[in-house]
């Protein structure tokens, strides 16, 4: 019994679509603003387990997505995400690491994720800081370890 069976396409479609349904779920304005990056986080779980099948070109092309579900500047979540992935599969042996040094390490990718969305909207127009910003990093980071653990209960199971 393989861990990585052939077919995680399937499975890799039906979790991004169910991260995506939770990106744009209505939530009131006070969730709203700690509402983690759950595609991200998705697309790091898979680039993480599996960095051969799922690399930079699925996360631009999630990203694309991404941008058009939330009505944002065109390629602004696909450059972050490709850049997250690509940080993501430059760390070779995070998956053998432990929960904690993953989570930190996942924190340090969900920031810089989010600073390159910083970034790009401050190119479009210029806004100022708001720590309310930077929240969906820290309750990422605090979710982390549930998604993991949901999909590899998940990837057991098959």
């Amino acid at each position: 019994m393989t861990l990585y069976p052939r077919n995680n396409y399937g499975y890799f479609v039906l979790s991004i679509i169910l991260a995506m349904i939770l990106r744009i779920l209505p939530l009131p304005t006070s969730l709203d603003t700690i509402n983690p990056d759950w595609v991200l986080l998705v697309l790091l779980y898979w680039v993480m387990i599996t960095p051969e099948r799922f690399g930079v070109v699925n996360a631009w092309t999630i990203g694309l997505l991404v941008d058009v579900l939330t009505g944002r500047l065109l390629g602004q979540y696909a450059l972050a995400y490709a850049l997250a992935c690509y940080v993501c599969i430059k760390l070779k042996r995070l998956r053998n690491y432990a929960l904690l040094q993953q989570s930190l390490l996942i924190f340090l990718i969900l920031f810089l994720s989010q600073a390159m969305l910083f970034w790009t909207e401050n190119i479009q127009s210029p806004t100022a800081f708001q720590i309310a910003f930077w929240l969906p990093v820290i309750t990422g980071t605090v979710c982390w370890p549930i998604v993991s653990a949901i999909f590899h209960s998940l990837r057991l199971l098959r």
